[in-house]
């Protein structure tokens, strides 16, 4: 393993909610203390001046679609996306085919990924066998084999009694729930938010209420049962009331949100852009607001790409007919790094929303912070490159981003995985 010495950077912390100047040393994979007599000679210095260096940022909510839809994204190609986005971790959702709700599956993604020695890559197991929702996968099966949670995202498990039993199983097992919180019968065959703009185009309608009815059923059981719920890819202003409503009253419940509902409002639909298509969908100016503020508060605990990919086939086509889902590794950290700018939210908020706050999520031990022993995951920052985002430069197969042609200010310049370096043109 590399000797790397991180010089100048402005560190930024959050397990000791320090933000300063200083270096971090970097041996075995773990960071150390500085050498008292540094050698010339054995070990990489990366000069991190007008820099800022985060723990290793990791995106909770990855669909690689290996197995099964490789002509979308492979896992090589979602972790080189991973990678030009500045994340040392991902986590992929069990929605492939065959479904990930077996050691068998579980073993292919880890075997590939150890493989691939690029990033980390940790995965989510199903919750019901085949995401079907009618019964459990073999949790502690899944937990044998890796998996670091349980999720059918993508559906939500409409049987409240078999969520109840899932939730009872990841107390037993130490494995989070992640819930796609959704009543699919009031979403029915809505293609956009339901309100001003899906009238006006004469499109089919989701109704808010139909997350927010499916967070509320989520959040009671777990109230019932005593035990832990992240919530996915909260979307609404109702949904932040009633998770801040569950926390001040005691319930263990955790949530996510993505960059797209707090960049973007349902108006990117005027012009029928499918890239914009995605479930949830994208809500009102209200609701962005609403987002914004409970990243701020704390209500919201990280943010998640809900990396997507379809292929341009797939998304050429009607709003009805379209996929739901956007890419969107490569963008997370601009965006995010946009409220930054805007004076939203700090720079130690990025590092608690996209780094350690999902590893306390997930008990991904060693990472999420920059202290000595921890694992050297690390994401080094340009904060002030302006660059464009094109698409010749998405390493994903797949192009479905709305955030082609935007600029930005901030990017990520180099990660190091457990004390790899891996420099980012």
């Amino acid at each position: 393993m590399q000797k790397i010495l991180i010089k100048n950077g402005i560190v930024v912390d959050p397990l000791t909610k320090t933000e300063v100047k200083r270096d971090i040393y970097i041996e075995g994979g773990i960071i150390k203390d500085i050498p008292l007599k540094q050698k010339k000679t054995g070990f990489k210095t990366l000069d991190a001046e007008n820099s800022i260096v985060f723990p290793g940022l990791i995106d909770m909510h990855v669909h690689l679609r290996e197995p099964g839809y490789e002509y979308k994204e492979t896992i090589k190609s979602g972790m080189e996306a991973a990678i030009a986005g500045g994340f040392t971790s991902i986590c992929c959702m069990p929605n492939t085919n065959p479904v990930n709700d077996s050691n068998i599956v579980t073993g292919f993604l880890s075997d590939k990924a150890k493989n691939l020695n690029l990033i980390n890559l940790f995965t989510i197991g199903a919750i019901s066998k085949g995401l079907q929702g009618t019964s459990l996968a073999n949790i502690g099966e899944l937990k044998e084999s890796g998996a670091v949670a349980i999720s059918d995202d993508g559906n939500p498990v409409e049987d409240a009694a078999l969520m109840g039993r899932a939730l009872l199983y990841s107390r037993t097992f130490d494995l989070p729930v992640i819930s796609h919180s959704e009543d699919a019968k009031l979403r029915g065959k809505g293609v956009i938010n339901e309100g001003v703009i899906s009238e006006r185009l004469g499109i089919a309608g989701i109704p808010s209420i139909a997350e927010e009815i499916g967070v509320s059923r989520d959040i009671m059981l777990a109230g019932y049962y005593g035990v832990n719920i992240h919530i996915a890819h909260i979307s609404t202003s109702g949904s932040v009331d009633i998770i801040k409503r569950a926390k001040q009253s005691g319930i263990n419940v955790t949530c996510e949100t993505c960059p797209h509902y707090f960049s973007l409002s349902e108006d990117a639909l005027l012009d029928y852009n499918t890239n914009a298509k995605m479930n949830p969908p994208l809500r009102t100016k209200k609701d962005v607001d609403a987002i914004v503020k409970a990243l701020y508060d704390g209500t919201i605990d990280a943010i998640a790409s809900d990396h997507a990919p379809h292929s341009e086939d797939e998304k050429d086509a009607t709003l009805d007919a379209a996929p739901f889902g956007i890419i969107g590794l490569q963008t997370s950290l601009p965006l995010t790094l946009r409220l930054f700018y805007n004076k939203k939210i700090s720079l130690m908020q990025i590092a608690e929303l996209m780094s350690f706050n999902p590893a306390k999520i997930l008990k991904l031990s060693g990472r999420g912070s920059l202290q000595n022993g921890y694992l050297a995951d690390v994401t080094i920052v340009n904060i002030k490159k302006e660059w464009k985002f094109t698409k010749s430069m998405i390493k994903s197969l797949s192009k479905n981003s709305p955030f082609i042609g935007e600029k930005f200010k901030g990017a990520a310049t180099a990660v190091i995985v457990d004390g790899r370096l891996i420099e980012i043109n």
